[in-house]
């Protein structure tokens, strides 16, 4: 059983203004074998947290703390978090001309494993997990992200995820862009990497039409940098039919 545990957490970004702070006191925490999901509406914080808990450098943390198994996340560098069992599906993926996926993957496995995969274990698990996610084979021979349209960005993505096997999956808006066939496949892959009962995550979305495939543990509404309302998979079900307006007054 692990736990990630995100206590007081206030996140600062920069400005032409100077520092604004976007995360106001977020507590929110995780335990193997449970599936949250994060939503709200635009700019109330929800993609701060998920760049903060990877360490994306653009993102202050001013004050609390994020403890994976008790060990402080926040100290550690962006390699050190992946290693320690971290992982963040980015709603906008980098493309990285030159660079093939099959080259990219075996490197992150070997980088967060301490150790290179035996080829042939690996190329028959590279395989397996591309058939399961309807990925042709000649995708990794591609250059990463590059020219891949939005569905293939999010594919990858999970295949990231069911290869690199971490403790806990942050999810940045991973149905983004995604037509009907694509978000099933994306979907179908986040429950075989709960299914073992030992893997925990944090799923942030806008629309609830995800949920549909992916069933919440519990539910977070993020307004103005904060956790406004927390529930079960029913707190969905009422933004789905309500949306956002119950919140306008708790982005103050």
């Amino acid at each position: 059983m692990s736990t990630l545990e995100i206590r007081g957490l206030h996140v600062s970004v920069e400005t032409e203004s100077g520092p604004k702070e976007i995360l106001r006191g977020v507590d929110l925490t995780v335990r193997s074998g449970e599936t949250h999901a994060v939503m709200g509406p635009n700019g109330s914080g929800k993609s701060t947290l998920a760049y903060s808990l990877a360490g994306h450098p653009k993102y202050t943390v001013t004050s609390g703390e994020v403890l994976l198994d008790g060990e402080d996340v926040l100290a550690m560098t962006v390699d050190e978090r992946a290693r320690a069992g971290l992982f963040l599906a980015m709603q906008y993926p980098v493309e990285v001309p030159g660079v093939s996926v099959s080259n990219f993957l075996r490197t992150a496995k070997t980088a967060v494993d301490g150790e290179a995969p035996k080829l042939r274990t690996w190329v028959k698990d590279v395989k397996g997990a591309m058939d399961r996610l309807s990925i042709d084979d000649a995708f990794a021979e591609r250059d990463l992200n590059t020219g891949f349209s939005g569905g293939e960005k999010k594919r990858h993505e999970i295949l990231q995820l069911e290869l690199l096997n971490p403790k806990f999956a942050v999810l940045d808006e991973t149905d983004s862009g995604l037509d009907i066939d694509a978000l099933r496949v994306v979907a179908d892959g986040v429950n075989r990497f709960t299914s073992s009962g030992d893997k925990g995550v944090l799923l942030i979305t806008h629309y609830t039409r995800i949920l549909r495939y992916i069933k919440p543990d519990y539910v977070h509404v993020f307004v103005g940098g904060r956790v406004a309302e927390e529930g079960g998979p029913e707190l969905a079900d009422k933004l789905e039919e309500k949306g956002y307006v119950d919140y306008a007054g708790a982005s103050a």
